[in-house]
């Protein structure tokens, strides 16, 4: 892992942390959290990428209120950029599935973790073993790092650019965040659930949304990019609040005091979340922040 030290800096409008207790609703206009941690796609974000107006006036609200907010997303640095950017959005973000701690307002990598290739190789090896030649795809590590394409990966469409390739082995020539896999026939359900049997001593694997499933650092998750940056702001997790729609948030779900799965999301997720909300199309993250602000 390279850390590179830096200010914690503010996680949203305000960098207060706040001082309620958490744990219950409140109704004297305080609010019960010290950290809002949110999952970006089917989450914060609607389908075309926006968020609504009393989504970023119910952050700004719980902001202003004393606690933090915080990004956790999959998407690695220079996916997620663009639209923390459009946010206004100025403090920390962990990106890449938790292997990277972000500076939004600086700019700036704080840490990064790198996928081991030897073991990526072999896990990939293992997998295509079981279930026969897999589709590929890869994002390599940094603030610009390039997601690379295999022939027949299906991207979903996006305002940054690809990189194509044609062999493998030129996917190992530079440090990577995560493999992308996908199969011809097989459900993502049905390739996670694979490749975690045969490759999950070599890798960890997450199916993040459609088409998505990762092979990553091994015991990477998004709770450990949060806890990090949790670190940096001194809060904790009995004191941090979690919204999701995807199993990669499940982690982050079992670190936080409060998980809340989006009426969106993945069933797996639902089973294990404190509650469920609205979807991210009908502000659901709304309807629960304005709720605890009471």
């Amino acid at each position: 892992m390279t850390n590179t030290a830096g200010a914690t800096g503010s996680t949203g409008p305000s960098e207060s942390t706040g001082s309620s207790a958490a744990g219950s609703d409140a109704s004297d206009g305080s609010f019960p959290y010290k950290l809002v941690a949110t999952d970006l796609d089917g989450t914060l974000l609607r389908s075309d990428e926006s968020v609504s107006a009393r989504t970023r006036e119910s952050l700004a609200a719980v902001t202003a209120a004393g606690a933090a907010h915080i990004v956790v997303t999959g998407r690695a640095v220079p996916w997620t950029r663009h639209i923390l950017d459009d946010l206004g959005y100025e403090g920390l973000a962990v990106c890449g599935q938790g292997a990277q701690v972000y500076h939004a307002g600086e700019h700036r990598l704080l840490t990064s973790v790198t996928l081991d290739r030897q073991l990526a190789a072999l896990a990939l090896a293992k997998i295509e073993a079981e279930v026969g030649p897999l589709l590929l795809a890869a994002s390599r590590d940094g603030l610009d790092g390039e997601v690379l394409v295999g022939p027949g990966y299906r991207v979903h469409e996006g305002p940054l650019p690809v990189v194509p390739f044609k062999d493998a082995a030129d996917l190992w020539v530079a440090p990577l965040n995560k493999v992308y896999v996908q199969h011809p026939t097989l459900s993502d359900d049905e390739l996670a659930a694979v490749a975690l049997e045969v490759a999950g001593g070599l890798v960890g694997v997450v199916m993040a949304g459609a088409g998505i499933v990762e092979l990553l650092p091994l015991g990477l998750s998004k709770a450990t990019g949060l806890s990090l940056a949790a670190r940096r702001l001194g809060v904790k997790a009995a004191d941090t609040i979690a919204f999701g729609d995807m199993p990669n948030d499940i982690p982050m779900f079992a670190w936080a005091a409060h998980g809340v799965a989006m009426a969106n999301a993945h069933e797996e997720l639902k089973t294990v979340a404190d509650e469920v909300t609205l979807s991210n199309e009908e502000d659901g993250i709304a309807v629960v922040l304005e709720r605890l602000l009471g």
